[in-house]
């Protein structure tokens, strides 16, 4: 039971009422014990990382302490780009929709070079998705709705003012030292999972490191409350005329508030920049001398790109910004950080429940470490793009922008930020590669795409993803096999195609035919998920051997 006391109504207030939270400290009866307590799983840092493990972790029955150093939620708009893919996993741990309601929905953005438009994108082009490709949401309010969902849950512990002060680990956990307003006292956990962000005093507390690359180049974030008419789109703008030489980026939020980045150089002074009568005639010049705007948040960083070299030691487990980093072009910094935890949760359920090898969380270091590499990759990429660090790259830059305005394969070499979707983890041990042919791209190791269903003799929409089970789930294109039936811990779906003889007795119909094109299925093709719903095997024709053999290969035998 949670030993954290905060007005729920607060919760669900305006931003300053969030971000005014002061959360009062409560003793643990673990501080009085003669021995450190045994835990099975404490989770360092109560981030948007954190909180999406732990309500994971505990809507699938385990028992969990999260500690904070803190006695607040986030405060300025920090993340405030939350993907499509990020959307469907706290659908799933039920915040989804309060995000969606808050947040300021898109999918369009623009490029804009100097003075001059050049050209729009749609990340979304194609209907049949429950989610928009990413919302707007200042972390702050993610930060809200998730701590609202894990205080409703009795299995989570969510102790604040808590700051490890020392780890030591053992090979069947660590001991984790404790300090609070009250004193110091020792917690024993059997797992310890480090979401203490990138500047991660656990990392440090193991001697580890992270290594990569850290860009030369300053950034003044400043979120800006007023009213305008831009429309709800991502613009970004490559040497305009209102900050020559450098890179802007503009998106809108809720409360009428909006995240301007300017480029500031790498001889920028942080100190200076950040003083407002520096920063507001850089958003005068933007917005021009007839908008009224008022300056809420400011914030000078320097981005690196880099990781650990491995994420799992141990008992000892990262994920998020406290084992990889990347610049904020992309939004894949906290997008990634919780699909690292919906990848860690169901294999960590595993192993506690004695369903799966120990070595099965050693896959989580594997797959993730891999999906921080691709992250990287397009994060560095994007950086050098908008950064150039040369006249040469700066005239090649330039030149591929002036093409861009007229042709389509310079705007697939502009760079203002690939944005962020789940990895296919291509080369995953827990995969069955393919024994038949398919076309497209849901291969293993890929998120299941979304599409719209129809559930027999009811009105409305229902989706797939909603459909799937909190374990594995074998999607049968035709009726479900008998053999199937007997699978334990396996939900089965039967997809009947409009006017299908079968399709009354079917669990979903694919009413306008996007799940099989999608999946390129035939009557009697199956697909075996994962409970993160990634694709890890399929069949045009399977049989029970075959998927026995799947399951135990995705469960890491």
């Amino acid at each position: 039971m949670s030993t954290t006391a905060i007005p729920l109504d607060a919760l669900r207030g305006s931003g300053a009422d969030i971000q005014a939270i002061q959360i009062p400290y409560v003793r643990h009866p673990d501080q009085d014990a003669q021995a450190p307590v045994r835990h099975p799983v404490v989770i360092v840092g109560a981030g948007p990382v954190g909180l999406s493990l732990a309500i994971d972790l505990a809507q699938r029955g385990q028992r969990v302490v999260l500690l904070d150093n803190d006695c607040k939620l986030s405060t300025g708009s920090r993340a405030i780009c939350f993907s499509k893919r990020t959307l469907e996993i706290w659908d799933r741990l039920g915040v989804g929709q309060a995000m969606v309601d808050k947040g300021v929905s898109w999918n369009l953005g623009k490029v804009f070079f100097r003075d001059q438009p050049l050209y729009p994108f749609n990340l979304l082009p194609e209907d049949g998705h429950e989610r928009p490709a990413f919302i707007n949401l200042q972390q702050y309010y993610a930060e809200a709705y998730l701590v609202e969902r894990a205080l409703q849950l009795p299995l989570i512990d969510l102790r604040w003012h808590s700051k490890v002060t020392a780890l030591a680990p053992r090979e069947d956990g660590a001991l984790l030292t404790v300090e609070t307003p009250d004193g110091t006292y020792a917690i024993d956990a059997q797992w310890v999972l480090a979401c203490d962000g990138s500047r991660s005093p656990l990392r440090a507390m193991l001697g580890q490191e992270s290594h990569g690359r850290i860009f030369r180049d300053r950034f003044l974030i400043a979120d800006v409350k007023m009213r305008a008419d831009f429309p709800t789109e991502r613009w970004f703008w490559f040497d305009p005329p209102f900050h020559p030489g450098q890179s802007v980026l503009l998106h809108r939020q809720p409360d009428d508030v909006w995240r301007i980045d300017f480029q500031l150089g790498w001889d920028a002074d942080p100190e200076e920049e950040k003083k407002p009568e520096n920063i507001l005639p850089r958003i005068r010049a933007l917005l021009g001398k007839e908008v009224d705007f008022e300056l809420e948040w400011a914030s000078v960083y320097t981005f690196a790109c880099l990781r650990m070299d491995r994420f799992v030691h141990g008992r000892v487990v990262f994920a998020g910004d406290s084992a990889h980093g990347v610049s904020p072009f992309g939004a894949r910094g906290a997008n990634s950080g919780v699909q690292d935890a919906e990848n860690l949760a169901w294999k960590l359920d595993r192993v506690l429940r004695g369903q799966a090898p120990a070595a099965l969380i050693e896959t989580y270091g594997a797959e993730r470490e891999y999906a921080a590499d691709e992250n990287i990759r397009n994060s560095t990429r994007a950086t050098d793009f908008i950064t150039p660090k040369s006249e040469i790259s700066r005239l090649f830059r330039d030149a591929v922008l002036d093409l861009a305005r007229e042709h389509e394969f310079a705007r697939r070499i502009v760079n203002s930020g690939r944005l962020s979707v789940p990895a296919t983890l291509h080369g995953s041990a827990l995969n069955t590669p393919d024994s038949d042919a398919f076309e497209g791209t849901q291969l293993p190791g890929a998120v299941l795409a979304d599409a719209p269903m129809r559930r027999p003799g009811k009105e409305g929409t229902a989706w797939l993803l909603r459909a799937l089970g909190p374990d594995f789930t074998l999607l049968h294109f035709g009726p479900t096999p008998p053999w199937a039936q007997q699978l334990d811990g396996v939900r089965n779906l039967s997809i009947a195609a409009e006017g299908e003889a079968h399709a009354a007795q079917a669990d979903l119909i694919d009413a306008q035919g996007l799940a099989a094109r999608r999946l390129d299925a035939r009557p009697g093709t199956s697909y075996l998920l994962r409970p993160d719903q990634h694709v890890c095997a399929r069949w045009r024709r399977p049989d029970e051997a075959g998927v026995r053999a799947a399951l135990e290969r995705a469960c890491g035998a």
